[in-house]
């Protein structure tokens, strides 16, 4: 499949395909949208690997169909997103939409994904909204909601007797959401909460309103670029290792080949790690080193995930997505069978993941940085905002 992307820097920056790819007339056409250029090109370039390897290892085909990708770069632009999705579903006539970017670009295709009953699968957000009065039969995350890692963290922190901690997130709806969700499980008054520009390189005023707080834990969501400049300013400040640092999204597979010795010391909550010891993860990042020749992260496992989802959803509906209520409710079904690579899951009522969540540690062990497993601090987790989720 060969095209050239023309990228303006405008909102109608779209790509301008020189030749369109040849669809046989059975194949699965599938969406994917998702952050590739940019600070945050990492996360979706994983999504997208993940997802590819898992359809290399199925003989390029999902549900007995072959199938055709159509890739765009949504630059973390909510109007570009939202004009990539139109493009997926009135140009591209795509069976199924993945990826759907951070939460500031899902939450702007939403209207356009009801409307055309065209199934769409998150791989890196779970909007609050989605989960709740906003939620729709045909929009679904196999990453999770976004409250509810920060709600595991929250939990942990909780546990651990931290009285003054400053909380820190970028000014958008994931930032809002992963606060929220720290906030409802630790149950305290935090000693200070900072939201910062999406984007944002510099964190020395933060650094020194934090000190300035007399803080005994910081609890920060910094998601791929943003979380390397935060942990190493953070860690050259003298910092990490005197004030506990606990994280999510923050420290992982994407920014831990960049931030190594800055982040030991650092505690994080997820869903799924490279670290997890079960035989189905196992096989996952052995397969995942050996293509892409780096360890995955965790949105290689969610678009890893989808593409496995996808699988078995073609499959209930006997490879026939034209019926899209129909294609919908195979993909529920098949949430509650397909094998995870994290461990337990199903869809709850809001079509948002029912999920373990988990503690690592970042150590030093013989010279050498280290992820383990510490405990688990949800199990079979189910989000706040279910009850919101009634569908007329």
């Amino acid at each position: 499949m060969k095209y050239t992307k023309a990228i303006t820097a405008g909102a109608t920056a779209l790509a301008c395909w020189a030749n369109m790819p040849a669809v046989a007339a059975d194949a699965l056409k599938i969406g994917f949208s998702a952050p590739l250029t940019g600070s945050q090109a990492v996360v979706g370039q994983d999504q997208v690997d993940g997802f590819n390897l898992a359809v290399e290892q199925n003989g390029g085909k999902l549900g007995g169909r072959t199938v055709t990708l159509f890739k765009e770069d949504d630059q973390l632009k909510p109007e570009i997103g939202a004009q990539v999705v139109r493009k997926f579903v009135e140009k591209d006539k795509v069976d199924a939409i993945v990826g759907l970017g951070f939460s500031n670009v899902f939450m702007a295709t939403l209207k356009t994904i009801v409307d055309s009953g065209v199934v769409a699968i998150g791989t890196n957000a779970g909007p609050s909204p989605v989960a709740g009065a906003s939620c729709a039969a045909n929009v679904f995350s196999v990453a999770w909601q976004n409250d509810g890692t920060a709600e595991a963290v929250g939990q942990y922190v909780k546990s651990r007797n931290f009285k003054r901690v400053v909380l820190l997130a970028p000014n958008y709806q994931a930032g809002k959401d992963m606060l929220t969700g720290f906030k409802r499980f630790y149950q305290g008054q935090p000693a200070d909460e900072l939201y910062t520009q999406v984007g944002q390189a510099d964190y020395s005023a933060e650094i020194s309103q934090i000190q300035a707080a007399k803080a005994d834990a910081v609890f920060v969501f910094y998601p791929g670029g943003m979380g390397v400049n935060f942990v190493k300013q953070f860690s050259q400040a003298g910092l990490l290792g005197k004030l506990p640092m606990f994280s999510i999204f923050t420290v992982d597979g994407t920014t831990m080949p960049a931030l190594r010795d800055a982040a030991v010391g650092s505690v994080y909550g997820a869903m799924w790690d490279a670290a997890l010891d079960t035989p189905d993860n196992k096989k996952f990042v052995d397969a995942f080193q050996a293509k892409y020749k780096r360890i995955p992260s965790e949105y290689a496992a969610t678009g890893y995930d989808a593409a496995r989802l996808l699988d078995l959803a073609v499959q209930k509906a006997g490879g026939n997505t034209s019926d899209r209520k129909a294609f919908a409710t195979a993909v529920k079904a098949a949430g509650a069978e397909f094998r995870s690579v994290r461990g337990p899951f199903r869809f709850n009522n809001n079509n948002m993941p029912v999920q373990n969540y988990y503690i690592f540690d970042v150590i030093k062990n013989g010279g050498r940085v280290e992820v383990r497993q510490s405990g688990v601090a949800l199990t079979n987790h189910t989000d706040s905002y279910s009850t919101l989720c009634v569908r007329k």
